[in-house]
C-alpha cells in the first residue's frame, strides 16, 4: 500500500514556520510524519494540497499576522473548489486554538505544538469529514515516541530537539503555556536520531530546547538515573563524522560547572554561547520572576570565558519593562559594557494577554521605550562590530551552506555562529575547510581561501 502511495504523483506540500529554531526543527519533523502519505515539500502556497503555519506567539502581533495569512490562504483555497487543507499548527495555535476556528472557517485544522505526530490520523478525519480537528493536548512524550527515528535532512546541519517546555514563569513570556511544562527526552533516543543523521553525512548538530540547558534526560541503557546537558555533549562529541556541536537556548538557573566545562574540553562543541539575560537591574530581573541576578549572571558569563576565551557570547534583552527606571535601563547598559557581547537580540517589552506583566503597574510610554532600545542597541552594535573586526587576519574553519548572490560565491558560518563570504568557492557546499578572513562588517566577514 505504502509503495503504491509513493508512485503516484505526491501531494504538496507547504510549511511556513515563523519563530524559533524550535519551530524549524518541528515544521522539518512534521515533513517525516506527512511523507509515508505522500506528501512532499512545495515552496509556495499555491497549489499545495496541504498548508501549514506553524506559528510563534513571542513576538508582537503574533496572532493578528497570523489572521492576515489565513484570509490570503482563505481565497486561495475558495480557488481550488475546497481542495486545499489548511492546518494552523505552533504556540498561536495553542493559546489562541478555539478562537482561530471561530474567526476563520477556512481551517480544517488547529494543533498545538506536542500534537503534529497525530497529523496523519488528524488529515484522515477531516478527509472523511469527521471528528475533530482541534487538537491542542500537552501530550509532549507521547510526541516524541511518535515520531520517527529516521529523519531525511537537506544540508550538513540539522537540529535535534531534546527538552521542551518551561517551569520558570517568567513574567513576560507565554512559553509555560503554550509549550508546557519542562519534559526532557530519553538519551537513548536522541542517540539514536544523531546517529542517523550523521549516516545521512551531517557534520554540525544544534540541541534545542526552550531551557535546553534544564536538560535531565534518562541515561543509556543499562545505566541509571540521569543524565545533564555536559554528559549528553560529550557522548555525542565521540560520534563519527560529527564535527560541530552547538546548543541554545539556555537558562543562567540551569547553568551548571560541569556544563561550563564542557566549553573547554570538547573540541566540537562550538564556542558560541547564547545565555539571556533579559536585564541589568536586579529589581527588574525579580519583578520578572528571572530567578538570577545581574552579579550572579556576570559570574557565569566569566567562568564561560574562562573555558574558552575566545568565546563569542550572545544573549537577549527586553527593555521598558513595568517600572524600569532611567537607573534600572542603566543598569543594563552597565551590563552589557562589562559583559561584552559578539550579538545580542533586544526589544521593546510588549505584553502578552494572560501573562502577569501584561497586569503590573508601572507600564513604560512608547516613546521612553524606543529611546531606550536605539541606546542599546547602537551598543550591542558596537561590540558587534568589534568582535567581528577581531577576526581580520584569522585561520578559521567555515562550514559553507550554500552559494552566494554573485557568480562562484559561497557563504557559510564560523565557528562563532558569523556568516562568511568567499569567492570562488562554489565547489565547496557542505564542506569545512580553512577560510582567511580578510575583512569584516556588522553583519558578515569576508575570507579567502587558504592555499
Amino acid at each position: 500500500m505504502t509503495e503504491h502511495t509513493q508512485t503516484q504523483s505526491p501531494k504538496k506540500l507547504f510549511i511556513k514556520t515563523y519563530g524559533c529554531q524550535m519551530n524549524v526543527y518541528d515544521s522539518d519533523r512534521m515533513k517525516d510524519v506527512l511523507k509515508p502519505l505522500g506528501y512532499a515539500p512545495t515552496d509556495t502556497p499555491e497549489g499545495a494540497d496541504l498548508v501549514v503555519l506553524n506559528t510563534c506567539h513571542i513576538r508582537e502581533k503574533a496572532t493578528e499576522k497570523v489572521f492576515s495569512e489565513l484570509g490570503q490562504l482563505k481565497r486561495m483555497k475558495a480557488d481550488t473548489g475546497g481542495k486545499m487543507t489548511i492546518a494552523v499548527a505552533g504556540c498561536v495555535a495553542q493559546a489562541e486554538g478555539a478562537e482561530i476556528k471561530r474567526r476563520q472557517p477556512a481551517v480544517d485544522l488547529v494543533l498545538g505544538p506536542q500534537s503534529y505526530h497525530k497529523l496523519p490520523e488528524m488529515i484522515a478525519k477531516v478527509s472523511r469529514e469527521t471528528g475533530d480537528v482541534l487538537e491542542t493536548e500537552f501530550d509532549v512524550q507521547e510526541k516524541f515516541d511518535a515520531l520517527p527515528i529516521k529523519r531525511e535532512v537537506e544540508g550538513k546541519s540539522a537540529f535535534v530537539s531534546i527538552q521542551e517546555g518551561c517551569d520558570k514563569f517568567c513574567t513576560f513570556c507565554v512559553v509555560p503555556y503554550t509549550r508546557g511544562a519542562e519534559f526532557s527526552r530519553d538519551v537513548d533516543s536522541i542517540i539514536a536520531e544523531v546517529r542517523g543523521l550523521a549516516s545521512q553525512g551531517v557534520k554540525e548538530i544544534t540541541l534545542l530546547g526552550q531551557n535546553v540547558n534544564a536538560f535531565h534526560g534518562a541515561a543509556p541503557s543499562g545505566e541509571e538515573g540521569e543524565w545533564g546537558l555536559g554528559q549528553l555533549l560529550r557522548h555525542m562529541s565521540k560520534i563519527g563524522g560529527l564535527e560541530r556541536l552547538r546548543f541554545t537556548t539556555s537558562h543562567p538557573k540551569d547553568m551548571d560547572d560541569d556544563l561550563i566545562s564542557a566549553f573547554g574540553e570538547l573540541d566540537v562543541l562550538m564556542p558560541y554561547f547564547h545565555l539571556p539575560v533579559q536585564a541589568g537591574s536586579n529589581k527588574i530581573l525579580k519583578s520578572m520572576n528571572r530567578s538570577h541576578t545581574a552579579e550572579s549572571y556576570i559570574e557565569t558569563m566569566k567562568k564561560v570565558r574562562e573555558q574558552r576565551p575566545d568565546i563569542a557570547l550572545a544573549s537577549d534583552f527586553i527593555v521598558g519593562f513595568p517600572g524600569e527606571t532611567d537607573e534600572d535601563f542603566e543598569a543594563t547598559m552597565d551590563l552589557v559594557r562589562e559583559v561584552k557581547y559578539a550579538s545580542a537580540y533586544s526589544f521593546k517589552y510588549s505584553k502578552r494577554p494572560g501573562t502577569p506583566g501584561a497586569e503590573m503597574f508601572g507600564q513604560v510610554d512608547e516613546a521612553v521605550k524606543d529611546e531606550r532600545l536605539q541606546r542599546l542597541q547602537a551598543l550591542i552594535r558596537e561590540q558587534t562590530k568589534e568582535f567581528n573586526e577581531q577576526q581580520i587576519g584569522r585561520t578559521i574553519p567555515v562550514l559553507f551552506t550554500h552559494n552566494g548572490k554573485l557568480e562562484g560565491q559561497a557563504l557559510g558560518k564560523s565557528p562563532y555562529m558569523q556568516s562568511v563570504h568567499v569567492e570562488n568557492a562554489q565547489n565547496l557546499i557542505g564542506e569545512i575547510v580553512d577560510v582567511e578572513i580578510v575583512g569584516a562588517t556588522l553583519s558578515s566577514l569576508t575570507g579567502i581561501l587558504k592555499k
